[in-house]
């Protein structure tokens, strides 16, 4: 069975440089709010922005390796792509998965999300900003 057709655009370096930024960025105020307390009301802002934290240093490790980063309008093609990285990109396709798994609810779910799905949230847009700075000075 042929694999999907997955739309991409090309980028460079320095794109790469620029979405590495963004994803520490996003995990940074990920972690700001987190740390609001035990109050759910912040858990899904929280967990949202670690997804797009995920995203952002999944495209950097893309853009770093193979010069191209997923833009469909489905974001579990990117899963795709980034297990092309090597090393590491199996483990980090692993990770993009469990943070888009946790989307629709961050994004759009009528329920806050849970303290230990934001923990997991946390971790894995941790490993992958960790993975897009690994892919960025190689």
């Amino acid at each position: 069975m042929a694999r999907a057709v997955t739309r991409t655009q090309t980028c460079s370096d320095q794109d790469a440089k620029t979405r590495l930024a963004h994803a520490r960025r996003f995990l940074d105020v990920a972690e700001l709010v987190a740390d609001e307390g035990d109050d759910l009301e912040y858990s899904s802002a929280a967990a949202a922005l670690a997804v797009l934290a995920g995203i952002a240093a999944s495209d950097t490790a893309c853009c770093k390796a193979l010069g191209r980063r997923s833009r469909g309008q489905d974001h579990r093609a990117a899963i795709e792509l980034v297990e092309q990285v090597e090393p590491g990109g199996r483990d980090a396709s692993k990770a993009l998965r469990r943070l888009l798994a946790l989307k629709d609810e961050a994004h759009y779910g009528f329920f806050d999300v849970s303290g230990a799905d934001l923990k997991t949230a946390l971790r894995q847009a941790r490993a992958l900003v960790d993975f897009g700075a690994d892919v960025l000075i190689r």
